[in-house]
């Protein structure tokens, strides 16, 4: 008789074997992408002088994690968290090192602290999408997964709220170059207990071994032609969410400077948005639906497009703190239903790839969003800001939702092996926002 499958509960989720141990871990690694943005700027700027080369210093940083990211995780997938992610993390670290090493001391050249930064940068493992990779594979009920999904997309929330507070705490009592330090041990800490964790430790499933092969016999178009129609509704949101949630940030200093209003004012509404967020997604995760992912994520998309509009409209602070924690509520309930519609689409062997796209959608869109709005609101009047802003979000709503059918029919023929393989089907594939 087999085994019944827990009631979808959060409660159920960290009573699965590992997940708490394998969860904690995962969560200290990326405690360090919380710690390690400020870190590096307040170190960059004491040893330089310069904003401007701060700036560009950590444009660099972001720009070698960001638009690798994909890369890095298609190493995860093809050889396996202990074989990828563990070199990957403590190149990551020690490249770390070396910057805090070199921002110790002012003087350093910026063509220096430039290349070891973006040398980092590079080398960023990718712990969140490969975290969600092992709960898809320790989670083969849906539910559980979406609650699973949830619970790590709130508690990536809270470490980049919480990051910034502990390095304000370090750099109170030492130089700023000790967060650099700090960012790589935690990074080193949070990946060594990830990968010796029972539930990312195994072999490579059989499936993916043979679609890794069979996309090496075909060619690269028609190998991720259905691949790419299944992730374009996902990634789309992706980007179009952290275009908005970027634009947040800038509109809500613009509104203070309007008004005369403190520069606690954009504390409070930036606080505001992430409260929603993280209440958003908690609900989501609890909430039965009945309807489909990619059903449902247009929804999301859209509540957020409109709440930001609304918020444009906001004749005084409680009200736009109102609307921004509206917007909030739809922010993780967007990425985690893209998260887990990226998961679906996936074939085997592609599970990080696929969740490591869509962070990098999140990313390049936070950038886009903060260098356009930028512009914005030197031209246009602020609600036309907010409205534009949300526009993009209700656009992406409109992306048609594409299944993998090619790719699915690959996948049914794999499945359709002996059943001795079928178990490793709910492994994750060894190998994706870091």
């Amino acid at each position: 008789m087999s085994t019944p499958l827990p009631r979808p509960s959060y409660a159920a989720v960290l009573r699965v074997p590992h997940a708490r141990r394998t969860f904690a871990a995962a969560l200290v690694g990326r405690l360090s992408y919380g710690t390690v943005s400020l870190s590096l700027m307040l170190a960059l700027t004491r040893s330089t002088g310069s904003y401007a080369v701060a700036g560009l210093v950590m444009a660099l940083f972001g720009a070698t994690s960001v638009f690798l990211s994909p890369y890095r995780a298609g190493l995860v997938d093809r050889h396996g968290p202990r074989r990828a992610l563990l070199p990957m993390a403590l190149l990551y670290a020690a490249l770390l090192c070396v910057t805090a090493a070199v921002c110790w001391r002012p003087g350093v050249p910026a063509a220096v602290l430039a290349v070891t930064a973006a040398a980092a940068g590079a080398c960023t493992p990718p712990l969140g999408p490969s975290m969600r990779a092992v709960w898809a594979g320790m989670l083969p009920d849906r539910a559980l997964l979406r609650r699973a999904y949830s619970l790590d997309g709130v508690a990536e929330e809270l470490l980049f709220v919480s990051g910034p507070l502990l390095v304000g705490v370090v750099v109170g009592v030492a130089p700023p170059a000790v967060g650099v330090l700090l960012s790589a041990a935690l990074v080193t800490a949070g990946t060594l207990g990830f990968v010796t964790s029972p539930a990312t430790d195994g072999p490579r499933p059989a499936e993916a071994v043979a679609v890794a092969e069979k996309d090496r016999a075909e060619p690269a178009g028609r190998a991720g032609a259905g691949q790419a129609g299944a992730l374009l509704q996902p990634v789309v949101v992706a980007a179009a969410v952290g275009v908005s949630v970027s634009a947040v940030d800038l509109l809500a200093v613009a509104y203070a400077g309007e008004r005369g209003l403190g520069g606690g004012t954009v504390a409070w509404v930036l606080a505001a948005l992430s409260a929603g967020s993280a209440v958003g997604g908690l609900l989501n995760g609890a909430f039965p639906w009945k309807s489909a992912a990619r059903s449902r994520l247009p929804f999301f998309v859209a509540g957020l497009g409109l709440c930001l509009a609304a918020a444009g409209l906001a004749p005084g602070l409680g009200t736009l703190v109102l609307a921004v924690t509206g917007a909030g509520l739809f922010v993780a309930p967007a990425l985690t239903t893209a998260y887990l519609i990226a998961d679906e689409s996936a074939t085997p062997g592609f599970r990080v790839r696929a969740g490591a796209w869509c962070n990098t959608a999140v990313n390049a869109g936070g950038s886009a969003g903060a260098a356009a709005v930028g512009l914005l609101v030197e031209r246009l009047p602020l609600p036309v800001c907010f409205a534009v802003s949300g526009a993009v979000a209700a656009v992406a709503a409109l992306v048609p939702a594409r299944h993998r059918a090619a790719s699915a029919g690959r996948a049914g023929a794999v499945s359709r092996r002996p059943s001795r393989s079928r178990p490793s089907r709910r492994r994750p594939s060894p190998s994706g926002r870091p």
